[in-house]
Formats: structure tokens, sequence, C-alpha cells
């Protein structure tokens, strides 16, 4: 069933006039090939493609670190040129070099805050709960349970603004 399948693979590419060109390989093995636009038999315009043939053909084995970033984003198209191996050993060199001075620049700061920890650190402010922000008397004195006023004193309408205070000012 194997050969069948690669026989009718190969007939479709003759028919669909879909010629990959390989733009090239990284150093796991794996290569990269550029399809550009065509039209189908049908007259379809086919857009461009970028396909990898990954080394280890068993979708299993596959890891995130398979395909350097270089090549990732030229398949997703964020990057218009095929990256070149010197390229992509020169930006290896560069995250390995970020990686050390990291490491180095953790392991300072750990010494640093090892020793100087108590000395920096201030005691804990003592605060004083009295009360809760949502309450309407927050930060005022506490309400008497004793009521001010009685209800028997009230008159309708007997209340006047006061006069001379303007409530813009």
């Amino acid at each position: 069933m194997g050969w069948s399948q690669n026989l009718f693979r190969a007939l479709r590419r003759a028919l669909s006039k879909e010629a990959k060109q390989q733009v090239g390989t990284d150093q796991f093995g794996n290569k990269y090939y550029y399809v550009p636009e065509y039209k189908n038999w049908r007259g379809q315009t086919i857009r461009e493609k970028r396909i990898v043939e990954a080394a280890n053909k068993r979708e299993v084995d596959y890891e995130v670190g398979d395909i350097p970033t270089e090549w990732e984003a030229w398949i997703r198209k964020t990057r218009k040129t095929p990256p070149t191996m010197e390229e992509i050993l020169k930006n290896e060199k560069q995250r390995e070099e970020i990686k050390m001075k990291s490491q180095d620049l953790y392991e300072k700061e750990t010494l640093l805050s090892k020793g100087s920890n108590e000395e920096l650190l201030s005691p804990p402010v003592q605060t004083q709960i009295k009360g809760h922000a949502s309450a309407p008397y927050f930060g005022k004195e506490e309400p008497t349970v004793a009521p001010t006023s009685t209800g028997k004193t009230f008159q309708p309408g007997s209340w006047m603004p006061q006069r001379g205070k303007n409530p813009n000012q």
C-alpha cells in the first residue's frame, strides 16, 4: 500500500505543476523547500508554500528544538529570505553568551541578597484598624447607640439652607 501512495503523490505533483525547490538544510539534517505560486490544472492560483521535511520522519520523535528559530521564522513567513548556516551559528553563539551572562548576574544577585537581607529590610509598621473602609463613618468617630434626635420634633419643610454659603466655593 505504501508504494501506491507514493505513486499517487508523484502523479498528483506532475499534474499540479508543483515544483518544490530545495532552499537549504540545517545542522539537524532537516530539509527546507520553497514552492512558488502556480496555477493548477483547473486554472486556480495556488499560493506559495514553504515546507520542511524533517530528518526524523516519525512524528512521535519531534522535539521543540528540532527546528532552528531562524528556519521556523522563514517557514511562518515572518522573514523573506531563508537563513544561512553562518547566521544560525552566530545567533546560537549569542544565545549561549546571553545565557552565561544571565547566570552570572543571577549568582551575583543571590550572593548580594544573602548578606544584606537583614540590613535592608525595615521592621513592619504596626497599624491600628478602626473600622472598615466601606463604612460611612470610616476615619470618624464611632456612632453612638443612643439616638441624637427623635422623630417627634421633625417638621416637613422646616429646614432651609444657610444663606451666604455658595456650594461652588
